[in-house]
């Protein structure tokens, strides 16, 4: 077994899911556990400056072992698992030698990863492939990427014949609930540039992702007895549903693809007297985001006029943007990991992010992050799998754009 799967398989026996409703940084104790695992092991394979600071990020730099002034490049990932669904317990299965049909992931429970649904699964006859036992997701999002990172570091170090630059890398928390770089500290991670390790199917890479917002909505009603309701009653379930007829129908996840945006209804609970909605808007191109949420708003404000004010209060929170604006003026980036893969074997695929990293927000932040792929597929659920030549492939690229920058 390869030292990326190894790594990989040990990973994901670390509990790390994320906790949105929790006020703790990070949001659950097992990721602070695996950091501190991570922290000893990035030691133990002599890297230097090995720190995990008291928001949970770990930090450690791999010395430049050459004379030659090169800019500092960083490699980033996430250290938690979505919390969309379970990530205790996760049973990996290694599919040996892919023969291109169904796979039973969960017999007792009829859970079946098929390339009917899955027609990607079909690049992959002949290799080895990690799927889950139907119960967990995996975890490739994003432990893959740290075994890639890691396993890259550990080959540099055992091979210093390969000259290369300070090469910092990084694993944050809380990315899954978008909080991943909230405490993050550009200045003292020190990087020209760097890349995230959170990506998906091999070769990928992604420099572009939407404009992201959150839209929280209370519907405050009305209720009385529905015997004497006649002219008094408010129900606020009804008016939640009014809100979402007023949106436009196929601007939703299950109708967009590519660079289309949406509206996303993700939780709606409520009772005639008081009714919570929350959305997520998306879309790639800025103004279009703009006039979404202008659009909301004025949703709102009808209803508002219809039903009395007061009735509807909206929270809107812009949570990252698009990093092209700032990619774009520093491209030798992405071109160096597209001159990578193609020296390593992979074909490049430039794909935009239809969701964020955390390369998004560093990118603001004054860290331009373009994001690599992992190898991973069907994140946040039982579906997910990864190949594992594409995990090994993640390596040999994250290596040759070190080997690249201390050509240049």
């Amino acid at each position: 077994m390869s030292k990326v799967v190894e790594r990989f398989l040990k990973y994901i026996k670390y509990h790390t899911t994320s906790n949105e409703s929790s006020s703790s940084y990070p949001s659950t104790e097992g990721q602070l556990i695996f950091a501190k695992e991570l922290a000893n092991e990035l030691e133990e394979i002599g890297l230097k400056e090995v720190n995990v600071d008291e928001n949970g990020y770990v930090t450690a730099l791999l010395p430049s072992n050459t004379d030659k002034k090169l800019p500092t490049v960083g490699f980033i990932a996430h250290m938690d698992t979505s919390p969309d669904m379970c990530g205790k317990d996760v049973k990996p299965q290694i599919i040996e030698n892919y023969d291109g049909k169904d796979i039973i992931l969960n017999k007792e429970k009829n859970i079946v990863l098929s390339p009917t649904e899955f027609p990607e699964l079909k690049n992959y006859i002949g290799k080895t492939l990690i799927t889950t036992d139907g119960t967990t997701l995996l975890g490739a999002d994003d432990k893959a990427g740290i075994a890639e990172i890691i396993t890259a570091m550990e080959y540099l170090i055992n091979n210093p014949k390969i000259k290369h630059g300070n090469i910092k890398v990084a694993f944050t928390p809380d990315e899954e609930i978008g909080r991943g770089v909230d405490k993050f500290d550009v200045k003292k991670f020190a990087c020209d540039f760097a890349y995230t390790v959170d990506g998906g199917g091999i070769g990928e890479i992604e420099y572009e992702n939407f404009n992201a917002a959150s839209a929280k909505i209370k519907i405050n009603g009305r209720n009385v007895h529905p015997g004497t309701a006649k002219g008094k009653m408010k129900n606020s379930i009804l008016i939640g549903i009014e809100l979402q007829n007023m949106l436009p129908e196929h601007e939703t996840p299950a109708h967009t693809e590519g660079y289309e945006g949406f509206y996303h209804l993700n939780n709606f609970e409520g009772n005639v007297e008081q009714t919570k909605m929350y959305y997520i808007i998306r879309d790639f191109d800025k103004q279009i985001f703009l006039d979404k949420k202008e659009y909301l708003k004025s949703i709102v404000e009808t209803l508002n006029k219809k039903y009395g004010e007061g009735t509807i209060e909206l929270e809107l929170k812009d949570q990252y943007y698009n990093m092209r604006e700032i990619i774009e003026k520093h491209m030798h980036i992405v071109d160096t990991a597209l001159e990578s893969m193609k020296l390593v074997g992979v074909e490049p695929k430039i794909v935009p992010i239809r969701g964020g990293t955390d390369g998004a927000r560093l990118s603001y932040m004054g860290l331009p992050t373009p994001n690599l792929f992992t190898g991973g597929h069907n994140f946040h659920g039982k579906y997910e799998f990864i190949p594992t030549y594409a995990m090994e492939k993640a390596v040999e690229v994250i290596i040759k754009i070190i080997e690249l920058y201390a050509q240049k």
